[in-house]
């Protein structure tokens, strides 16, 4: 990711090859209606300036999922179908578009210092969904008919389908200023999602305390000018009351004294990992000594060696750390990536193949053995794969990007340039999104479902070219 702390290549070394994840029935789709490219069109043409930016990684998400599934069903919402999704940014700061994710800023995971205050977020913007706060905003936007407000909806549901590359997701941008503006919450919508946020975490077994301590983090922040304050503290007012109020909830209703063990453990993993990839090895590799957890201080020091380019090392920390969990798909899956960026394509291979096995449904695992057959020459085999994959992710541009690739050396010219075309379709390049459309159009069999698809991206196409015209 360029201009991050964490090299674009080296994060998807880790992180953007076989550790993304998707959901929702949208993204099992076997076709891309036109109407949302048209959308898509219309957003990529208005919209400009900010956006936003995601961080896939399966290990992560099934951590933050494991942490959230108490909060969403405490809420009455569906834990597997609603996601955590991790923003690239590092401000301190999380948010909600619709009923479909909950964003947190990698930011916030790093700056948090328990479970609990990390489930308390969760709680606290589930409440807003629960409360109806974001179904308001969704018609104030739907109402005034602005560009911006179709790139919120469209960002959301980009980021629900599993959209753009592991390491950046798929960018849409938003006008800064509306964003900020969709995001902000009342003092009164505050105080009502506090409310209802630690009833969801003491009704889930999780102490309470964790939201009081979350409110002191921004203690004194009124003080300061909108341009000093941290995000979470403009779309997120705070006051003296709030801090007071969930203090009396903890005092009237207790607090939860023995933390689930399992809490800590994935909520330290999450931690460890995003740490490993966001800040220098050198930082990396003398903190990781002080993590309680042997598998998880070893994965952290196999990330910060194999990003010193130490092969030995990383394959020494993370073959430590599958000693200690050696059904963990995700560490098989590390280190399948690990032997990937060194160009050992069989090794790499083998190891996404055990990540398979141990997580079949995973498409994000699915993905990164498809591209490690692909590197080993084994073409058809590799095409299976990713077809597999897609139909559990449809809307993966990496993949989108290897499969063309597939499709190119089995022959298939048609294909490859469908999902050629479909690729800079959901990154916005509309341009090029139609040059290899028509060529799709040409030839794939007339009438058909491929043909079709095809159709859609060339109609996203001509309306892009309308809307410049004008």
């Amino acid at each position: 990711m360029k201009g991050s702390t964490f090299d674009l290549l080296e994060f998807r070394m880790m992180i953007s090859h076989g550790a993304r994840m998707t959901f929702d029935r949208f993204s099992r789709l076997a076709s891309i209606p036109a109407v949302v490219f048209c959308l898509l069109v219309y957003t990529a043409t208005c919209v400009q300036a900010a956006t936003i930016t995601l961080l896939r990684d399966a290990d992560i998400e099934q951590g933050l999922s494991r942490l959230a599934a108490p909060v969403l069903r405490a809420a009455g919402l569906n834990a597997k179908r609603l996601r955590i999704l991790v923003v690239n940014d590092s401000q301190f700061n999380a948010f909600v578009l619709d009923s479909r994710a909950i964003f947190i800023n990698y930011g916030l995971i790093l700056k948090v210092s328990s479970p609990e205050m990390l489930q308390a977020v969760i709680a606290h913007e589930a409440a807003h969904i629960t409360n109806g706060h974001i179904a308001r905003r969704m018609q104030n936007l739907q109402s005034a008919g602005t560009a911006a407000g179709l790139g919120l909806a469209l960002a959301a549901l980009a980021a629900a389908a599993g959209a753009g590359e592991a390491a950046g997701g798929i960018a849409i941008g938003t006008q800064t200023s509306a964003l900020r503006g969709f995001l902000s919450h009342t003092r009164a919508e505050e105080s009502s999602a506090d409310r209802a946020a630690a009833r969801y975490l003491k009704a889930a077994g999780i102490d309470p305390q964790g939201l009081v301590d979350l409110h002191k983090i921004f203690a004194g922040q009124e003080v300061l000018s909108a341009a000093h304050q941290d995000p979470y503290m403009r779309s997120h007012p705070l006051s003296r009351d709030r801090i007071r109020a969930a203090e009396a909830f903890v005092t009237s209703h207790g607090r939860v004294s023995a933390p689930d063990p399992q809490d800590e453990y994935w909520f330290a993993r999450i931690r460890g990992k995003l740490s490993a990839f966001k800040r220098a090895p050198k930082w990396s590799l003398r903190r990781a000594k002080e993590e309680p957890h042997r598998d998880i201080r070893l994965m952290r020091e196999a990330v910060a060696y194999h990003r010193r380019r130490d092969l030995q090392k990383a394959l020494r920390g993370i073959n430590g750390a599958l000693s200690i969990r050696p059904n963990d798909a995700f560490y098989h899956e590390l280190k399948g990536q690990i032997l990937f960026e060194n160009r050992r394509w069989n090794a790499a291979k083998n190891s996404f193949a055990r990540a398979v096995q141990l997580a079949a449904s995973e498409p994000l695992v699915l993905a990164s053995y498809g591209r490690a057959q692909l590197a080993a020459g084994a073409a058809t085999a590799a095409l299976k794969t990713m077809e597999r994959s897609r139909s559990l992710d449809f809307r993966n541009a990496l993949l989108l990007r290897d499969m063309s690739q597939a499709y190119a050396k089995t022959g298939q010219n048609g294909m490859a340039a469908l999902v050629t075309a479909e690729r800079y379709a959901l990154a916005g390049r509309f341009e090029d999104a139609g040059l290899h459309a028509k060529r799709a159009v040409a030839l794939l069999p007339r009438g058909s479902a491929t043909w079709r698809r095809a159709q859609d991206v060339v109609l996203a196409y001509e309306q892009s070219q309308k809307r410049k015209r004008r």
